[in-house]
């Protein structure tokens, strides 16, 4: 499992009000600063479920978050190799809490098929 909490990550951890969690967990409400932007991050490494996940929003805009700012959270909370997707689930299983909320989702034991980057366009 490559799933983490950075020391910078932890420094951000929600810990007073309806939403604080116990630093080191690996899992909780944590307020980033990224370039002008302050995100608002509930990450959880799902051992449970065999899924790890952050969600990102946002604070105070109405808007999703841009592919520079998943990027920057991307990297706090996985490592540079690490592959993790935005999953857009069907329709039946759609679920909506947060209109301008994105989520990031690596399986647990980190196997799923990947695209060639070719797809993508040219490196």
């Amino acid at each position: 499992m490559t799933f983490r909490i950075t020391e910078s990550v932890e420094k951000c951890r929600v810990t007073h009000g309806p939403y604080k969690s116990e630093p080191g967990l690996p899992m909780g409400m944590f307020n980033l600063s990224v370039r002008t932007s302050n995100l608002i991050c509930i990450a959880y490494c799902g051992a449970m479920d065999g899924w790890e996940h952050v969600s990102v929003s946002v604070q105070g805009k109405n808007r999703t978050p841009t592919w520079g700012e998943m990027c920057a959270v991307k990297g706090e909370f996985w490592p540079d190799e690490d592959a993790v997707v935005q999953y857009h689930p069907s329709k039946e299983d759609y679920v909506n809490m947060h209109p301008f909320c994105l989520h990031l989702f690596r399986p647990v034991d980190g196997v799923f098929p990947k695209p060639n980057s070719l797809t993508v366009g040219v490196k």
